[in-house]
């Protein structure tokens, strides 16, 4: 068999793979939308929105870079293989990700990959360095949580030296050490707009169960274990007293639902 048989041929299958998972997915009239292959995608890996070293001390360059440039960016070469010749190939990311909830085999594989692309995107948004205690929670953002949860912080020390973090920041801090396996913490909305803190596993978004995001941390343990190893809650300390961009969840929590 020559070079360029085996190539089309496996060009064929994917192609072939990705239209059943079109079809298996609900999406009508796609077979005379299929596109040609090698028509340029609209899924991109977006750029960091600081240096590699910039989240350091408490999360190192090196965590980033892997997490960013092999795990990231994994994701997003794997959804385009996926999609590549489809009419998900110039859907905005979140169409997709909506379309495949749900679903098994083929469109689970696109829903995996969408979904993790989108999540971290999401959550190298929702750190910035200088950051959360050094610019808490204002404005609007700030009477939700003291509506829906009495109080942001009030951080003492118990009889063991330990930070104790009452109200809003302590439930987010619980619920991301607490969380089982992989997965992600959000502070979400609800469609009363209520605040609510939320734990999704492995891909799994907010918004297919009808709730905005405001911000997220990811519990994976790709995004620690490199710094921390098993010790998830040093991770936490550092991203939720310096990291966590409330000013990103702030004006998340204007926007539309």
């Amino acid at each position: 068999m020559s070079l360029s048989h085996s190539i089309n041929r496996r060009n064929f299958l994917r192609i072939s793979g990705a239209t059943v998972a079109v079809a298996a997915s609900g999406l009508t009239g796609f077979s005379s939308q299929v596109l040609a292959f090698g028509q340029q995608s609209t899924i991109i890996l977006p750029a960091l929105p600081y240096a590699e070293n910039a989240l350091e001390p408490y999360i190192s360059a090196k965590t980033v870079s892997i997490h960013y440039n092999k795990h990231h960016a994994g994701y997003v070469a794997n959804l385009r293989s996926l999609i590549a010749g489809t009419p998900y190939d110039v859907m905005p990311l979140k169409e997709i990700i909506k379309r495949t909830a749900g679903k098994s085999l083929l469109p689970k594989l696109i829903f995996n990959n969408a979904a993790q692309a989108w999540n971290h995107s999401f959550y190298w948004d929702s750190l910035k360095p200088g950051a959360g205690d050094k610019a808490p929670p204002s404005g609007y953002l700030l009477k939700l949580i003291r509506r829906d949860f009495g109080h942001f912080s009030n951080p003492t020390k118990n009889n063991k030296g330990e930070w104790i973090r009452p109200g809003f920041k302590q439930k987010l801090f619980d619920a991301a050490k607490g969380h089982f396996g992989s997965g992600w913490v959000w502070v979400v909305l609800n469609k009363q707009r209520k605040l609510e803190i939320i734990t999704t596993s492995n891909a799994d978004v907010p918004f297919t169960q009808g709730l905005k995001p405001l911000c997220v941390i990811d519990v994976w343990e790709h995004a620690y274990y490199l710094d921390h190893q098993n010790k998830r809650v040093d991770y936490l300390n550092g991203v939720l007293d310096n990291l966590i961009n409330w000013d990103f969840a702030a004006k998340n929590s204007l926007a539309k639902m």
